[in-house]
């Protein structure tokens, strides 16, 4: 099929070397334009660029699709359809219905659980036991199209939002290559989604990522786990005037109770409002990350002080 292909991050880019691998007509890439980055804040193509640069492709880096000219550009292309995958532009009506066949994306959730910008962290952050990936048609709503294929996978009890992006970006484009053959042989089955059962996976906040030893240690486990390594969940360290944040980038549910906040051991095992947790990795700002062992060697930290 000719394909126009539309995605930014890492994530979408399996999904790109899938389609080529399968023997589709790439005819354009599109993806964000290069944006200030790093130290020296000079422009970097987005790994979706990347990747099609290195395969020879087209690619396009568009601002907004809203004008008639881009639209045109878009529709001149004559694709069979497109496939979209957390591109991060909204695609207008007239570039919905450019294409032949329509327009499919790569959703990483259980559709219509975790509809929106940030269904991985949300997923684990909220205890979720299982996920996957769901093959949906591009409608005008936000990820409330029909959808046409599901691919199911288990959260592990320890498993990190990064580890969860990689299986699923993964999945997702074995999946996407099985749809589009399905939609090439006109047995692709497309239903629409359950209202009642919709829920919003909102993008993460800021404000949102520090750990509230306060709550129950497989809360403050899927909270830390559910936003490694990005951005991180944190804590403040106080040594004498001094304060800084550290991340935490590996956690585990661990023996032990106390004060909320309160170091049971040597090993970084921390007292939560029911239960504890072990601090497995973390990472002070300007370091690397280390484990929680090394982490306590370079403090003054000793069992029975209250961190946080």
């Amino acid at each position: 099929m000719r394909i126009v292909f539309m995605g930014t991050p890492d994530f979408a880019v399996p999904a790109l070397q899938a389609l080529r691998k399968a023997g589709h007509d790439i005819a354009a890439v599109y993806t964000q334009p290069p944006r200030p980055a790093g130290r020296g804040m000079d422009l970097r193509k987005s790994p979706v660029h990347e990747a099609a640069e290195s395969a020879g492709l087209e690619v396009r880096v568009p601002e907004s699709l809203k004008s008639e000219a881009e639209q045109k550009r878009f529709a001149e292309l004559e694709a069979d359809a497109a496939v979209v995958v957390a591109y991060g532009l909204i695609l207008p009506k007239p570039v919905l219905a450019a294409t032949k066949q329509g327009i499919f994306n790569i959703h990483a959730s259980l559709l219509p659980r975790w509809r929106g910008a940030a269904p991985i962290n949300r997923a684990i952050m909220a205890g979720d036991a299982e996920t996957g990936v769901a093959i949906m048609r591009v409608t005008e709503g936000l990820d409330a199209g029909p959808v046409c294929l599901v691919e199911r996978m288990q959260i592990g009890p320890d498993m990190t939002a990064g580890e969860l992006h990689d299986a699923l970006a993964a999945r997702g484009a074995g999946a996407m290559v099985k749809a589009l053959a399905a939609l090439q042989d006109g047995t692709l089955d497309c239903q629409a989604q359950n209202d009642t059962d919709v829920t919003y996976a909102a993008k993460i906040n800021n404000k949102e990522t520090r750990i509230a030893w306060t709550l129950p240690a497989q809360d403050v486990h899927d909270h830390i786990r559910g936003l490694a390594p990005h951005p991180g969940a944190w804590f403040e360290l106080k040594q004498g005037d001094r304060a800084e944040r550290v991340k935490v980038l590996g956690s585990v549910l661990a023996d032990g109770s106390g004060v909320a906040g309160t170091l049971l051991d040597e090993r970084l095992t921390v007292a939560c409002g029911e239960g504890a947790v072990r601090l497995t990795k973390v990472q002070r700002a300007g370091k690397k990350p280390v484990t929680g062992e090394a982490f306590l060697r370079g403090t003054s930290l000793r069992k029975g002080t209250v961190i946080g």
